[in-house]
């Protein structure tokens, strides 16, 4: 699930134009976010394990100041819930956009509702090893349909690693750079993260299953990413904005079968975080009011419901809440490090983790990821309001 969340169609657009705008020379910054992403999920799958919480529970029992708290809480909520609202109608958009390139545009106007009712479905099951076994499928469908477009436009292996592994910062990439970490490294896949293996894993001895399970599933995200923005190299066309363009662009070149590669890959990662994003709103608010509610409860349930059907129906009807998106992109900025911060200070507690505190090798990665994260979510707030 946490592969699902990763790759959602913000990703594949900014990966797209990375791609498409510097080539190879940003797949640098691609793989500083995940190894970012990595060091701060382990610690979330950590910290959820051990405590058996949600992340924002263990924020509402470990922040005694009440002003404090509420102010936290609050933040976490504007952010992860508002603001997953405010998304879903991007993530329907990136799965429609998908089905468009496999199918063509004579029913477009039925794509969002199709999407819809499968998401509705899965969540309405209300079974963690479904959504499992569909979200794994998903993954390895999305996996293969970005690698195998990238493997067709036959890329310069030698210009690969040396973007990978030489970092450069061309004229004009630092906006594309911010996009690249900010879509990776995101607050809600903490929240998700730290809630999820509660469902799975009950005790410490299943400590090295999650750390495993976290390396595969965010290696194989940005495995993907980095897929897209290769393929995207292949275009010279400037003019190309996201994954569907992406598509179109490659087809002359390549034939159809890109097309629908690329097609299949954006289906599956807009359909994936279009369930994962409901899910991740539903358990930060089960966390911050205290509900206690699994995933079949109706408070639960009526979370997940209502970010969906916002999504449809602003997608539906031609919404684009812009004002509500900036405020949400304004509280994920101030969210990221605050949470970050948060993070890298609960599992120091002894009290909270006992032996399974953080190491001094885990803090150096965390600071180092924590200075990263405060120049992002100073720079994202800046740019929304316009300052930059």
């Amino acid at each position: 699930m946490v592969a699902a969340a990763f790759i959602g169609p913000g990703t594949v657009t900014a990966c797209t134009l990375a791609g498409v705008t510097f080539g190879y020379s940003l797949l640098w910054a691609m793989l500083l976010s995940v190894i970012a992403t990595i060091v701060l999920q382990e610690m979330a799958a950590r910290l959820g394990i051990i405590t058996q919480k949600g992340l924002a529970d263990v924020i509402r029992e470990e922040l005694r100041h009440p002003v404090i708290r509420y102010m936290v809480i609050g933040i976490i909520l504007a952010a992860i819930v508002v603001g997953n609202a405010a998304y879903e109608a991007g993530n329907i958009g990136g799965a429609t956009l998908g089905l468009e390139a496999i199918l063509g545009g004579n029913f477009l106007f039925i794509y969002p509702y199709i999407i819809g009712v499968i998401a509705f479905t899965l969540l309405y099951l209300g079974s963690y090893k479904a959504l499992e076994k569909v979200f794994i499928s998903l993954v390895l469908v999305m996996s293969l349909s970005f690698l195998i477009a990238a493997i067709i436009t036959k890329p310069d292996l030698e210009a690969v690693f040396r973007g990978l592994f030489m970092p450069s910062v061309p004229e004009n990439s630092i906006l594309t750079i911010m996009a690249l970490v900010g879509t990776t490294v995101v607050p809600y896949n903490l929240f998700l993260h730290a809630s999820l293996v509660s469902e799975k894993w009950k005790s410490a001895s299943d400590l090295e299953y999650a750390k495993r399970d976290t390396l595969l599933s965010v290696g194989l995200g940005g495995l993907v990413s980095m897929a897209i923005i290769i393929a995207a190299t292949a275009i010279s066309s400037q003019e190309i904005t996201n994954v569907f363009g992406l598509a179109k662009g490659l087809e002359p070149l390549f034939g159809k079968a890109a097309r629908y590669f690329m097609g299949i890959g954006l289906f599956a990662a807009g359909i994936t975080s279009a369930i994962t994003a409901p899910l991740a709103a539903a358990y930060v608010a089960n966390s911050c009011f205290g509900w206690k509610a699994g995933l079949k409860d109706l408070k639960f349930r009526l979370v997940w419901i209502l970010i969906l059907l916002i999504g449809v129906l602003s997608l539906s009807l031609d919404i684009t809440p812009i004002e509500i998106i900036k405020f949400a992109q304004v509280a994920n900025g101030i969210l990221l490090p605050l949470i970050a911060i948060f993070l890298l200070w609960i599992v120091n507690k002894a009290t909270v983790l006992g032996k399974y505190k953080n190491t001094i090798w885990h803090n150096i990665m965390s600071i180092l990821i924590i200075g990263l994260v405060l120049v992002l979510g100073i720079k994202s707030i800046f740019t929304v309001l316009g300052v930059l």
